[in-house]
């Protein structure tokens, strides 16, 4: 039997979740530093995932098929693609900046000994959220996907509610309440998407008589698998439905805001760079694999929705004066592109949605970062509460300005190169929504600049004239992302080389091909006529 490199992948944060919550209480450090090194083990194997997968070889490698729960034809079955690759190392190499950042977020407030902070448990639930959506990734089998896109809502709902920003220490009251609102809200809207789901996972069972996708997908080729078209779009509905929340597409997005808006930086970090990866994913998997003529049958009301998204988030983000909330929209207008990227089913819109997730993760971890190492500081998350930081804090200035410029795309750094190719291959197939939604890179500069113009530039407030610049643990928790921003902006082709045969099966799913450009069609039908 091969080693289970999936397996162990995932094993891994799992088992270190374990470890970190069982620390005494007074070895709180301990704590944090085994938290660190297993998330590094875990980027290690993500790493060796990447190193073992031949981008040229079989859809879906690395494999593994166990019987789980034989009466319901449940299987453990794991493989990765491209795309899959891409995304469990995303989150593996995420993972340990975000506890970094987080060093000090679960220490206990020394202003009242009954606030004292879990500081084990924050570390833990991070692990176990990691190991959540690297298994989900992984998951072949739909029922086995469905759990553990369920199951990650739980350790969220607790870092989202338990573990505060510091910017509310003053007003513990009002502060607990919108935590627990924006928990609440997270778990049900969730939840919500969760059980509709759960009914179609029920129906595809019924349809099919199996949860594997592989098996699925092998029979509609074959053509041994006939769905009725009613019953096919019903369930691609009811799994399109519960990853649109996760997305989040507007109009399911309205609880991202609140959750990133009362999180701790790094946890909004994971929620967004992380955790709603895996709504984006599945649509790739799961709507297209297993539904492929309900998608082509969505997609118009799909790519509106996204159009709708990428400019409903931008116009919010700019009149925001909460920065944090400032980014959740812009992360909404994002996530819009993305979805319109993966329904215009063109080779350039699939591969730049699955590099925009990389690039996304990426550009919000660093500006997300950085701005709460800012909100630490003041004590404030209201823009108007900050003016003139670059004269006194000019390296953190500086990496919030990088990390803006990348969030909205400039040239050179790496969201530029995916948002061409989402742009490019959904102009080739519908033009007017590819026009329109260069609207979004128009406001997404507006929302950028004036946000660094009005926190970093101009007087120095008093608030901030002795604010330290960043020091040697938080630079050593951005330099890493800047620096990959700029690497994969200039050379891209490592990541291409590795999406691009998954999205070309994931086309051949759902029967769709590019469309000839119409200056090269014209040139021939000229040829001939001579």
């Amino acid at each position: 039997m091969s080693f289970p490199l999936l397996t162990v992948t995932a094993a891994v944060p799992a088992a270190g979740a374990v470890l970190t919550a069982a620390v005494p209480a007074a070895r709180r450090t301990a704590a944090k530093w085994i938290a660190l090194l297993v998330s590094l083990a875990t980027l290690a194997l993500a790493v060796l995932v990447a190193v073992r997968f031949e981008p040229g070889g079989a859809r879906y490698q690395l494999t593994e098929s166990h019987s789980w729960i034989p009466a319901f034809g449940v299987r453990y079955e794991l493989g990765v693609d491209g795309i899959g690759v891409a995304l469990i190392g995303l989150t593996a190499l995420l993972i340990p900046f975000v506890i970094a950042a987080g060093w000090h977020d679960a220490d206990p407030l020394e202003t009242s000994s009954s606030r004292w902070r879990p500081t084990q448990g924050f570390f833990a639930l991070i692990l176990m959220v990691e190991a959540m959506v690297v298994i989900s990734f992984e998951a072949t089998d739909v029922f086995l996907f469905y759990i553990f896109f369920e199951a990650m809502l739980i350790p969220m709902y607790f870092l989202i509610g338990g573990f505060g920003d510091r910017a509310h220490a003053g007003s513990d009251e009002n502060a607990a309440a919108q935590r627990s609102y924006a928990a609440v809200k997270f778990l049900l809207y969730n939840l919500a998407g969760g059980l509709i789901m759960l009914a179609a996972v029920i129906g595809l069972y019924v349809v099919a008589g199996s949860f594997s996708l592989q098996e699925i997908t092998a029979a509609r080729a074959a053509g041994t698998l006939d769905m009725a078209t009613n019953t096919e779009r019903l369930l691609f509905l009811g799994f399109f439905f519960a990853f649109a929340v996760k997305a989040p597409l507007w109009p399911l997005h309205t609880w991202l805001p609140n959750a990133m808006g009362e999180a701790t930086a790094p946890v909004a970090v994971l929620i967004t760079a992380v955790v709603d990866k895996v709504g984006t994913f599945a649509m790739l998997r799961f709507c297209l694999g297993l539904f492929p003529d309900a998608s082509r049958w969505a997609t118009p009301v799909i790519l509106v929705l996204a159009l709708v998204s990428i400019v409903y988030g931008a116009l919010l983000a700019v009149g925001q004066r909460d920065i944090k909330r400032l980014v959740a929209y812009a992360s909404i207008s994002h996530f819009g592109f993305i979805i319109l990227g993966i329904f215009a089913m063109t080779s350039q819109g699939q591969s730049g949605a699955t590099l925009y997730m990389v690039n996304h993760g990426l550009s919000t971890a660093a500006l997300m970062l950085v701005a709460g190492f800012l909100i630490s500081r003041r004590g404030s998350r209201l823009i108007a509460d900050y003016g003139g930081v670059q004269k006194v804090a000019p390296v953190l200035a500086g990496t919030f300005l990088i990390g803006g410029l990348a969030t909205l795309s400039l040239p050179g750094l790496a969201p530029f190169v995916s948002e061409f190719l989402v742009l490019v291959g959904t102009f080739s197939r519908y033009p007017a929504i590819g026009v329109i939604a260069t609207i979004g890179i128009v406001l997404a500069a507006l929302y950028t600049l004036v946000l660094y113009q009005r926190t970093m530039t101009g007087p120095v407030k008093e608030e901030v004239r002795s604010m330290p610049d960043l020091r040697l643990r938080e630079l050593l928790v951005v330099a890493p992302l800047i620096a990959l921003l700029i690497g994969l902006g200039v050379y891209p082709k490592p990541l291409t080389d590795i999406v691009n045969p998954a999205v070309q099966h994931t086309l051949s799913d759902v029967k769709q091909k590019d469309p000839k450009p119409e200056v090269a069609v014209e040139a021939r039908n000229g040829e001939a006529a001579k």
